[in-house]
């Protein structure tokens, strides 16, 4: 039995390295697939603009990146993060900056909507 032995660990261990080397190539072919795919950009979509003539909840929405009947807190919070990003005084234009205010006040209530000054 001892002779059986002797004759099946060099079969085991060929089995080992043929199994390691196949894992490691494709572990490599994996890699290579991850890093050679399409960057696709994490950025949240913004709204593009196309203003109405009257802003209505929906545009307000679409420029906030909120829902027409979001928590008042949640529009004060993508107000900020929107105007953070277009201010004026940032380099944004003042027409938008104008527009995204009209936005927040619309989604909380303070305005029935209307045309922009502008």
């Amino acid at each position: 039995m001892d002779v059986q032995h002797d004759k099946a660990t060099p079969l085991i261990a060929g089995l080992t390295v043929a199994a390691a080397a196949l894992a490691g190539r494709y572990s490599i072919q994996a890699w290579n697939a991850y890093k050679a795919r399409p960057v696709v950009p994490r950025m949240r979509k913004f709204y593009e603009g196309g203003f109405q003539p009257t802003m209505t909840r929906r545009e307000a929405g679409l420029i906030l990146g909120v829902r027409e009947n979001a928590h008042p807190e949640k529009v004060k919070e993508a107000h900020k993060k929107v105007m953070v990003a277009n201010h004026p005084d940032a380099g944004g234009s003042h027409y938008l900056a104008s527009k995204i205010n009209e936005a927040k006040d619309i989604l909380l209530g303070k305005t029935k909507g209307g045309g922009s000054a502008f």
